[in-house]
């Protein structure tokens, strides 16, 4: 029977794990720009993802002889920068720039300068730079468990597969935190039409477009 072909990763594994410094390098080449482009996703701070790389990489160096191969070795890596990004967030415990209580105020302001305005802005509600502040804050607003698969699927666009064997969780279980994250946006989302225009209900285009 022929033996199962080694993939790049476990022969890179292999030869760090006799000593072959070049080897090492060769893997954090490969992995460091989607290592960066997942932290920027959960630190939304350039600087803050430069400091979870480092992170990342100190730790696989200690590290290596844990990994079993049981899955691969890209979603062992990934949840070692997840768990580092959100260490880094717990230091960090810096509010987004961008909160959703305080935007209500300053739109309310803004819809008083006149209808026009207030109809053309809801017209380019859900495509407007002010969404993606809201989106933002929103996203960051929620629960660590929650934050973490959204970020994983709807962001990063994982598979359930994947996002399961990076954190460890269920594909059931992730379906389940993914279904539950878009309903707490959808809602914070909701609440801030509500106070912008002043209206009671919320129209069938607008749910539409939150629904997609």
């Amino acid at each position: 029977m022929a033996k199962k072909k080694l993939s790049e990763d476990l022969m890179l594994i292999q030869k760090i794990r006799k000593g072959d410094q070049i080897a090492f390098e060769q893997l954090i080449e490969k992995y460091e720009t989607k290592v960066f482009h997942l932290a920027m996703r959960f630190t939304k701070n350039e600087e803050d993802a430069e400091e979870v790389i480092q992170d990342v990489f100190m730790t696989l160096h200690r590290k290596l002889e844990l990994f079993q191969g049981k899955s691969a070795f890209s979603s062992w890596l990934y949840r070692i920068v997840v768990n580092a990004a959100f260490m880094k967030l717990r230091k960090r415990r810096q509010q987004p720039a961008v909160l959703l209580e305080d935007l209500a105020p300053h739109t309310r302001e803004k819809a008083l300068d006149g209808d026009s305005y207030q109809e053309n802005h809801v017209e380019t509600f859900t495509q407007n730079e002010e969404l993606k502040n809201i989106l933002l804050s929103a996203v960051n607003r929620l629960p660590e468990q929650y934050r973490s698969v959204f970020v994983m699927r709807d962001v990063n666009g994982f598979s359930n597969q994947e996002t399961s064997e990076v954190l460890g969780l269920s594909v059931p279980a992730i379906k389940s935190r993914l279904h539950r994250s878009r309903l707490m946006l959808r809602k914070k989302l909701i609440r801030y039409y509500l106070e912008f225009t002043g209206k009671k209900e919320i129209p069938k285009e607008f749910l539409e477009e939150l629904a997609a």
